[in-house]
C-alpha cells in the first residue's frame, strides 16, 4: 500500500514542501529511515537527524525551517506528533479494511450479522449470535452460542468468546483471550476433595473497550462479570468472576484481579499487582507496578508495596528499609554503650 505526500499532505491538512509526488509504503523512525519510509520530527533532541535521515517523507512543525540542505520531503502541520498519531490510526484503519466470509468457517443457525462482516477461515460461530456492521473477526476465533457483538469490534486470531457473552461497539480483543470461560469456584467437602460451584452468569464488555492479548475474563456464578465502557486491559491480564471494572480505568500486564472485587473510574493499575476479592477500590485510585491489595481503597488514593499501603509513606519507609542494618547495628552501639554507663554508675 502506497501513498504520495500529496495524499498524506490531504488527510493531514498539511501542506507539502518538496515533491507531492514522493511516495511511501512504510513507517520508520527519523533516525531509522529508508527509501520509501515516512517518519516525523517533534522532539527537538532529533532535530539533527533530519538533516541525515534517508526516510522519503518526514512530518514536521509549521514552524520548522531548516537551516541546511535536506533531501526528505516535508509536510508541515500544526502538531507533528499528534498528526502522525491520526495518520497511524488511519493506516491500522486501512490494513484492517477487509470483508467477507472465508472458508472454511462454520455459521450455526439462526445468526445475524450485518454489514461489511469479516469472518476469518476457520472461525466458529454458534447458535443465536448478533453481529453488529463491521465487526472482524480474524481466522481460527470461537463465538459460542447466544452471544452479542457490536458494531466495529475486531477479534484478533484465535479469539475465544464463550457463551452468552455481550460485546459492546468498537472493542479490540487480542489473540489468545478468553472471554467468558468458567470463574474459579469450587466448594470443599468433608473428604478434602473439590466439588464444582456452576458457573451460570455471563460477562458484560461495554464499548470502547481493548483487551490485550492472552487475557482472561471469567464469566459471573450468578449476575454479569463486566468491564465498563473504555477500559483498556494490557495483555496476560486475569479478571475473576463477578469482578466490575469502572469507565476509562487501564490495567498493566500481569495483574490478577479475585473474585467479587469491583474497581472504581478512571484508575490507573501498575503491571503485577495482584487484588483480592471482595472489595471496593474506588475511583481515580493509583496502584504502582508489584502491589499487593488486600483491603478496600478509597477514591484518590495512590498505594504501593505488598501488602500496598500509601505511596507517600512506602516511599519514606523505603529510605530505611534499605539503611535497615545500618540502623540495627546503631541500636546495638547504643545499646551497649547505655549498658556501660549503667555499669560504671
Amino acid at each position: 500500500m502506497k501513498f504520495t505526500a500529496e495524499q498524506i499532505a490531504g488527510i493531514l491538512e498539511g501542506e507539502v514542501v518538496g515533491n507531492p509526488s514522493a511516495e511511501v509504503y512504510k513507517l520508520a523512525k527519523i533516525e531509522e529511515g529508508t527509501e520509501g519510509s515516512l517518519t516525523f520530527l517533534a522532539n527537538p533532541k532529533y532535530l539533527n537527524h533530519i538533516y541525515t535521515t534517508k526516510a522519503t517523507i518526514t512530518i514536521v512543525n509549521n514552524t520548522f525551517e531548516p537551516e541546511q540542505a535536506i533531501s526528505t520531503t516535508l509536510i508541515k502541520v500544526d502538531d507533528a506528533y499528534k498528526s502522525f498519531s491520526k495518520l497511524l490510526e488511519y493506516y491500522n484503519q486501512v490494513k484492517l479494511m477487509k470483508s467477507g466470509i472465508e472458508q472454511p468457517s462454520v455459521i450455526s443457525e439462526n445468526v445475524t450479522y450485518g454489514e461489511n462482516l469479516y469472518l476469518g477461515s476457520f472461525c466458529y460461530i454458534g447458535k443465536n449470535v448478533s453481529i453488529g456492521n463491521n465487526v472482524k473477526i480474524y481466522p481460527n476465533s470461537f463465538v459460542g452460542d447466544n452471544v452479542i457483538i457490536g458494531d466495529g469490534t475486531v477479534l484478533f486470531a484465535g479469539a475465544r468468546i464463550y457463551s452468552e457473552s455481550e460485546i459492546g461497539k468498537n472493542c479490540t480483543i487480542h489473540s489468545g483471550t478468553i472471554i467468558g470461560s468458567d470463574g474459579f469456584g469450587f466448594a470443599p467437602q468433608e473428604d478434602g476433595t473439590y466439588s464444582k460451584v456452576p458457573q451460570i452468569g455471563n460477562v458484560i464488555i461495554e464499548d470502547n473497550v481493548e483487551i490485550g492479548a492472552c487475557s482472561t475474563i471469567d464469566r459471573a456464578t450468578l449476575g454479569s462479570t463486566i468491564i465498563r465502557k473504555g477500559v483498556k486491559l494490557d495483555n496476560q491480564i486475569q479478571i475473576a468472576h463477578n469482578v466490575e471494572i469502572g469507565e476509562n480505568t487501564v490495567i498493566a500486564s500481569q495483574t490478577g484481579v479475585a473474585g467479587s472485587t469491583k474497581i472504581g473510574k478512571n484508575c490507573m493499575i501498575g503491571g503485577q499487582v495482584g487484588i483480592v476479592g471482595h472489595i471496593t477500590i474506588g475511583n481515580n485510585v493509583r496502584i504502582q507496578a508489584q502491589s499487593g491489595v488486600g483491603r478496600s481503597i478509597k477514591d484518590g488514593e495512590v498505594i504501593q508495596g505488598s501488602p500496598a499501603f500509601g505511596y507517600g509513606d512506602f516511599n519514606k519507609s523505603y529510605v530505611h528499609f534499605k539503611n535497615l542494618p545500618k540502623i540495627v547495628d546503631d541500636i546495638h552501639k547504643m545499646k551497649k554503650s547505655i549498658n556501660e554507663i549503667n555499669e560504671t554508675n
